[in-house]
Protein backbone atom coordinates (compact mmCIF):
# COMPACT_ATOMS: atom_id res chain seq x y z
CA UNK A 1 0.00 0.00 0.00
CA UNK A 2 1.31 3.33 -0.89
CA UNK A 3 2.39 5.32 2.37
CA UNK A 4 0.54 8.11 1.11
CA UNK A 5 -2.56 7.28 2.11
CA UNK A 6 -1.55 6.56 5.71
CA UNK A 7 -0.01 9.63 5.94
CA UNK A 8 -3.23 11.28 4.56
CA UNK A 9 -5.33 9.75 7.09
CA UNK A 10 -3.14 10.49 9.92
CA UNK A 11 -3.66 14.07 8.68
CA UNK A 12 -6.99 13.80 8.56
CA UNK A 13 -7.51 12.42 11.95
CA UNK A 14 -5.45 15.49 12.80
CA UNK A 15 -7.51 18.11 11.92
CA UNK A 16 -10.60 16.33 12.89
CA UNK A 17 -9.22 16.95 16.43
CA UNK A 18 -8.44 20.60 15.98
CA UNK A 19 -12.04 21.23 14.56
CA UNK A 20 -13.15 19.53 17.89
CA UNK A 21 -11.16 22.14 20.02
CA UNK A 22 -12.35 25.06 17.68
CA UNK A 23 -15.80 23.31 18.00
CA UNK A 24 -15.43 23.29 22.08
CA UNK A 25 -14.30 27.20 22.32
CA UNK A 26 -16.36 28.28 20.68
CA UNK A 27 -19.54 26.29 21.99
CA UNK A 28 -18.30 27.81 25.43
CA UNK A 29 -17.14 31.14 24.20
CA UNK A 30 -20.14 32.38 26.56
CA UNK A 31 -19.40 30.27 29.69
CA UNK A 32 -17.77 32.24 32.83
CA UNK A 33 -14.04 31.91 33.56
CA UNK A 34 -13.58 29.52 30.47
CA UNK A 35 -10.02 29.22 28.48
CA UNK A 36 -9.60 29.06 25.21
CA UNK A 37 -7.67 25.28 24.14
CA UNK A 38 -5.33 24.94 21.74
CA UNK A 39 -4.42 21.75 19.63
CA UNK A 40 -0.44 20.90 19.14
CA UNK A 41 0.85 18.71 16.69
CA UNK A 42 4.04 16.27 16.08
CA UNK A 43 5.50 15.06 13.05
CA UNK A 44 5.87 10.99 13.35
CA UNK A 45 8.60 8.85 13.24
CA UNK A 46 10.41 8.37 10.19
CA UNK A 47 11.22 6.14 7.84
CA UNK A 48 15.05 5.78 6.26
CA UNK A 49 15.23 5.33 2.56
CA UNK A 50 18.48 6.25 2.66
CA UNK A 51 20.17 7.46 6.13
CA UNK A 52 22.32 10.11 6.26
CA UNK A 53 25.89 9.64 6.90
CA UNK A 54 26.48 6.39 6.03
CA UNK A 55 29.75 5.87 3.37
CA UNK A 56 28.87 6.09 -0.53
CA UNK A 57 31.89 4.73 -1.37
CA UNK A 58 35.06 2.54 -0.44
CA UNK A 59 37.32 5.40 -0.51
CA UNK A 60 34.90 7.15 2.86
CA UNK A 61 32.70 9.46 1.04
CA UNK A 62 29.68 10.29 3.51
CA UNK A 63 26.40 10.76 2.05
CA UNK A 64 25.46 14.45 3.05
CA UNK A 65 21.90 14.73 3.38
CA UNK A 66 20.07 10.88 3.07
CA UNK A 67 16.64 10.53 2.29
CA UNK A 68 13.85 10.02 4.96
CA UNK A 69 10.28 9.59 4.40
CA UNK A 70 7.80 11.25 7.13
CA UNK A 71 4.85 8.66 8.28
CA UNK A 72 2.31 11.30 9.07
CA UNK A 73 1.49 13.57 12.37
CA UNK A 74 -0.32 13.21 15.56
CA UNK A 75 -1.87 15.31 18.30
CA UNK A 76 0.86 15.95 20.83
CA UNK A 77 -1.40 18.10 23.34
CA UNK A 78 -4.24 20.46 23.35
CA UNK A 79 -3.00 23.41 25.86
CA UNK A 80 -4.90 25.35 27.51
CA UNK A 81 -4.47 29.62 26.84
CA UNK A 82 -4.75 31.23 30.45
CA UNK A 83 -4.24 34.36 29.01
CA UNK A 84 -6.74 37.30 31.35
CA UNK A 85 -10.78 37.21 29.70
CA UNK A 86 -12.60 40.66 30.12
CA UNK A 87 -14.01 41.38 33.59
CA UNK A 88 -17.74 42.30 33.18
CA UNK A 89 -19.89 43.89 35.67
CA UNK A 90 -22.82 42.36 37.20
CA UNK A 91 -23.06 44.26 40.68
CA UNK A 92 -24.20 41.25 42.23
CA UNK A 93 -22.39 41.28 45.51
CA UNK A 94 -21.55 37.49 45.45
CA UNK A 95 -19.86 37.40 42.17
CA UNK A 96 -15.79 37.62 42.39
CA UNK A 97 -13.82 37.94 39.22
CA UNK A 98 -10.09 37.26 39.74
CA UNK A 99 -7.85 39.81 38.18
CA UNK A 100 -4.28 38.06 37.91
CA UNK A 101 -3.03 34.63 38.41
CA UNK A 102 -5.08 32.21 40.93
CA UNK A 103 -8.33 30.27 41.69
CA UNK A 104 -11.18 29.40 44.09
CA UNK A 105 -10.57 26.53 45.88
CA UNK A 106 -14.09 24.45 46.28
CA UNK A 107 -15.01 21.06 48.33
CA UNK A 108 -16.77 19.25 46.40
CA UNK A 109 -19.05 16.48 48.02
CA UNK A 110 -16.54 13.67 48.26
CA UNK A 111 -14.57 16.15 50.69
CA UNK A 112 -11.82 16.56 47.64
CA UNK A 113 -11.15 19.42 46.43
CA UNK A 114 -11.23 21.30 43.23
CA UNK A 115 -10.81 24.60 41.73
CA UNK A 116 -12.25 27.25 39.65
CA UNK A 117 -12.13 30.16 37.93
CA UNK A 118 -15.59 30.51 37.72
CA UNK A 119 -16.67 33.59 40.59
CA UNK A 120 -20.70 33.55 40.12
CA UNK A 121 -21.05 32.78 44.24
CA UNK A 122 -24.19 32.33 45.92
CA UNK A 123 -25.78 31.73 49.71
CA UNK A 124 -26.85 28.39 50.69
CA UNK A 125 -29.70 27.85 53.09
CA UNK A 126 -27.38 27.93 55.77
CA UNK A 127 -25.68 31.29 55.15
CA UNK A 128 -22.30 29.40 53.56
CA UNK A 129 -21.05 31.25 50.24
CA UNK A 130 -21.45 28.20 47.37
CA UNK A 131 -20.45 27.72 43.95
CA UNK A 132 -23.72 27.55 41.16
CA UNK A 133 -23.62 23.56 42.20
CA UNK A 134 -23.83 23.91 46.18
CA UNK A 135 -20.03 23.56 46.64
CA UNK A 136 -18.64 25.42 49.65
CA UNK A 137 -15.69 27.68 49.26
CA UNK A 138 -12.60 26.62 51.04
CA UNK A 139 -11.70 27.65 53.54
CA UNK A 140 -16.06 27.79 54.47
CA UNK A 141 -16.92 31.32 54.63
CA UNK A 142 -20.73 31.86 56.37
CA UNK A 143 -22.65 34.86 56.78
CA UNK A 144 -25.79 35.30 59.35
CA UNK A 145 -29.43 35.53 58.23
CA UNK A 146 -29.29 39.05 58.72
CA UNK A 147 -26.28 40.06 56.63
CA UNK A 148 -26.57 43.10 54.97
CA UNK A 149 -24.04 45.22 52.73
CA UNK A 150 -22.06 42.18 52.12
CA UNK A 151 -18.24 43.61 50.85
CA UNK A 152 -15.50 41.89 49.38
CA UNK A 153 -12.16 43.65 49.36
CA UNK A 154 -9.41 43.13 46.71
CA UNK A 155 -7.52 41.48 49.30
CA UNK A 156 -10.36 38.48 49.46
CA UNK A 157 -11.46 39.89 52.98
CA UNK A 158 -15.38 39.34 53.22
CA UNK A 159 -17.28 41.49 55.41
CA UNK A 160 -20.59 42.31 56.41
CA UNK A 161 -23.04 45.17 58.34
CA UNK A 162 -26.17 43.56 60.51
CA UNK A 163 -29.38 45.97 60.40
CA UNK A 164 -28.93 48.96 62.79
CA UNK A 165 -25.32 48.69 63.12
CA UNK A 166 -22.68 50.40 60.97
CA UNK A 167 -19.75 48.83 62.19
CA UNK A 168 -18.61 46.07 59.63
CA UNK A 169 -17.86 42.38 60.88
CA UNK A 170 -15.19 40.09 59.17
CA UNK A 171 -16.84 36.74 57.64
CA UNK A 172 -13.90 34.99 56.15
CA UNK A 173 -11.01 35.71 54.42
CA UNK A 174 -10.79 34.15 50.80
CA UNK A 175 -8.22 32.31 49.42
CA UNK A 176 -6.37 31.75 46.32
CA UNK A 177 -4.50 28.73 44.87
CA UNK A 178 -2.26 28.70 42.53
CA UNK A 179 -0.06 26.15 40.60
CA UNK A 180 3.55 25.41 38.96
CA UNK A 181 1.89 24.22 35.97
CA UNK A 182 -1.52 25.32 35.19
CA UNK A 183 -1.75 23.21 32.62
CA UNK A 184 -1.07 20.10 34.33
CA UNK A 185 -4.66 20.20 35.83
CA UNK A 186 -7.55 17.88 34.43
CA UNK A 187 -10.64 19.34 33.79
CA UNK A 188 -13.76 18.08 35.67
CA UNK A 189 -16.47 20.35 33.85
CA UNK A 190 -18.81 22.28 35.64
CA UNK A 191 -16.01 24.75 35.09
CA UNK A 192 -13.84 22.98 37.61
CA UNK A 193 -10.08 21.26 37.58
CA UNK A 194 -8.38 19.03 39.64
CA UNK A 195 -4.70 18.94 40.22
CA UNK A 196 -2.60 16.18 39.29
CA UNK A 197 1.43 15.03 39.75
CA UNK A 198 2.15 16.93 36.21
CA UNK A 199 -0.02 20.57 37.72
CA UNK A 200 2.29 20.38 41.34
CA UNK A 201 1.17 20.68 44.44
CA UNK A 202 -1.74 23.40 45.11
CA UNK A 203 0.35 26.96 46.50
CA UNK A 204 -2.03 28.62 48.93
CA UNK A 205 -2.27 32.67 49.13
CA UNK A 206 -3.87 35.85 49.74
CA UNK A 207 -5.25 37.28 46.89
CA UNK A 208 -2.63 40.52 46.24
CA UNK A 209 0.61 39.14 47.75
CA UNK A 210 2.99 38.08 45.41
CA UNK A 211 2.24 35.88 42.67
CA UNK A 212 -1.68 35.77 43.01
CA UNK A 213 -3.59 37.93 41.70
CA UNK A 214 -6.72 40.11 43.43
CA UNK A 215 -10.75 39.76 43.95
CA UNK A 216 -12.75 42.18 42.04
CA UNK A 217 -16.55 42.07 43.86
CA UNK A 218 -19.40 42.77 41.77
CA UNK A 219 -17.63 41.48 38.07
CA UNK A 220 -17.14 38.41 36.70
CA UNK A 221 -14.63 37.13 33.71
CA UNK A 222 -15.62 36.50 30.43
CA UNK A 223 -14.42 33.38 28.41
CA UNK A 224 -11.10 34.60 26.23
CA UNK A 225 -12.17 33.23 23.15
CA UNK A 226 -11.89 35.34 20.29
CA UNK A 227 -14.64 34.19 18.00
CA UNK A 228 -12.57 36.36 14.58
CA UNK A 229 -9.36 34.01 15.65
CA UNK A 230 -11.84 30.86 15.91
CA UNK A 231 -13.62 30.90 12.93
CA UNK A 232 -10.20 31.83 11.03
CA UNK A 233 -8.69 28.71 12.75
CA UNK A 234 -11.74 26.63 11.85
CA UNK A 235 -11.25 27.07 7.75
CA UNK A 236 -7.59 26.87 7.79
CA UNK A 237 -8.58 23.44 9.58
CA UNK A 238 -11.46 22.87 6.90
CA UNK A 239 -9.09 23.34 3.83
CA UNK A 240 -6.33 20.97 5.70
CA UNK A 241 -8.68 18.50 5.90
CA UNK A 242 -9.84 18.81 2.17
CA UNK A 243 -6.29 18.72 1.15
CA UNK A 244 -5.71 15.63 3.12
CA UNK A 245 -9.04 14.21 1.35
CA UNK A 246 -7.10 14.63 -2.05
CA UNK A 247 -4.18 12.84 -1.24
CA UNK A 248 -6.13 9.91 -0.61
CA UNK A 249 -8.26 10.35 -4.05
CA UNK A 250 -5.16 10.97 -5.47
CA UNK A 251 -3.56 7.82 -3.85
CA UNK A 252 -6.42 5.81 -4.92
CA UNK A 253 -6.17 6.89 -8.54
CA UNK A 254 -2.55 5.95 -8.58
CA UNK A 255 -3.31 2.22 -7.53
CA UNK A 256 -6.16 2.27 -9.99
CA UNK A 257 -3.61 2.77 -12.33
CA UNK A 258 -1.03 0.20 -11.43
CA UNK A 259 -3.93 -2.44 -11.18
CA UNK A 260 -5.11 -1.36 -14.52
CA UNK A 261 -1.68 -1.98 -16.33
CA UNK A 262 -1.15 -4.85 -18.95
Amino acid sequence: MMRSLDIAGTGMQAQTTNVETISHNIANMTTTGYKRRRAEFQDLIYQDLRRVGTMSSDTGDLVPAGAQVGLGVRTAGIYRINEQGTLEQTSNALDLAIEGRGYFRVTLPSGEYAYTRDGTFSLSDDGTIVTADGYPLSPDISLPNNAENITVDQTGQVQYTVSGTTTAQVAGQIQLITFQNENGLAAMGQNLFEATTSSGDPITGTPQSTGFGSIRQGFVEESNVNVVTEITDLITAQRAYEMNSKVITASDEMLQTLTNLK
